[in-house]
């Protein structure tokens, strides 16, 4: 079959990757655990289901200990954004942590040009002051009732987590010129953020307003972070990873775009999440950018593909 005529199944598998990770905050939210002990147990139930994947698949992996070991070390800085991430949900909802975190696709075109000189165009020089304006909107500093139990902190988190989270994807990238099987790569990375988030959880972190890993989690909270994990750790990455590269461009940025859309929605109809007046224009000035440097603004080589989970 050939790839034109295989575009309606790889475009189909993209879509239900981009709605099963739009899912994650929600089931986050529902195990109502800490950050880092819904982080970590999201990664660490991932691993065995991925090892088992990469023995029943047998695929030829060529990359280097040095380049595995830099996937490895890709996974602590996605420790870093789960933490951040997380926090950014308990601190401001799920929607707006969500939409401050898909922000990555603007740093990471940022730092390929810092970096690796891949210029951007203008698109993306000119999203950077509505994305600052945005982020002060949903910050609530001139709002008089804004959403969450405090907005600054949750934009903080969410600048944290698309900080990393756009360092782990340039790191991610680097980590794999070898082509290797997707499921190796994914395996070496989770087991990376897995050990990153244990040291995390067990490091006093509480000066800074970070609960530990809590290992005495029962059910239902156990349930809940099993299917964050299956769903959106495993199957949703694995749906992504497959189908984005075999997409043509214009495809792939409608199925990034998919999972923040979706993450608001069910924020708003599932959880009731109410964003203030000056939070939704600020959310609008963001994806406004998002969707800019997603379809006009990426600096030639960069790798923006990943939605934020």
């Amino acid at each position: 079959m050939s790839a034109a005529a295989d575009e309606p199944r790889t475009m189909l598998i993209a879509l239900s990757g981009a709605t099963m990770i739009s899912f994650a905050p929600l089931l986050y939210i529902q195990s109502e655990t800490s950050p880092l002990t819904g982080a970590f147990f999201r990664m660490l139930y991932a691993i065995p289901i991925l090892a088992i994947l990469v023995w029943l698949l047998k695929k030829e992996d060529t990359r280097k200990r040095s380049e595995r070991a830099l996937a490895f070390g890709a996974g602590i800085l996605l420790a870093i954004d789960f933490v951040g991430y997380h926090s950014a949900i308990d601190y401001i909802g799920s929607g707006i942590a969500t939409m401050i975190g898909n922000s990555q696709v603007i740093i990471v075109t940022l730092a390929s040009w810092i970096l690796f000189g891949e210029r951007p165009n203008r698109y993306i020089l000119l999203s950077l002051p509505l994305v600052m304006l945005g982020l002060v909107l949903i910050s609530g500093i001139w709002d008089n009732n804004p959403y969450g139990s405090d907005p600054i902190k949750g934009v903080i988190g969410g600048l944290v987590a698309a900080i990393f989270y756009s360092s782990f994807l340039i790191v991610y990238r680097y980590s794999n010129r070898a082509q290797a099987p997707s499921v190796s790569l994914q395996l070496d990375s989770t087991t990376g953020a897995a050990t990153g988030l244990l040291v995390f959880g067990i490091a006093p972190l509480s000066l800074i307003g970070i609960q530990p890993v809590n290992f005495s989690v029962t059910m239902p909270a156990h349930a809940w972070l099993i299917a964050l994990s299956l769903i959106c750790q495993v199957c949703g990455w694995i749906a992504i990873t497959y189908a984005l590269p075999r997409l043509p461009a214009a495809h792939t940025s409608f199925a990034v775009l998919l999972q923040p859309v979706l993450t608001l929605l069910w924020g708003v109809f599932l959880l009731d999440e109410q964003p203030s007046i000056q939070q939704i224009a600020g959310m609008t000035l963001i994806f406004s950018s998002i969707i800019a440097v997603t379809l006009f603004g990426r600096a030639e080589g960069s790798d923006p593909k990943h939605p934020e989970i």
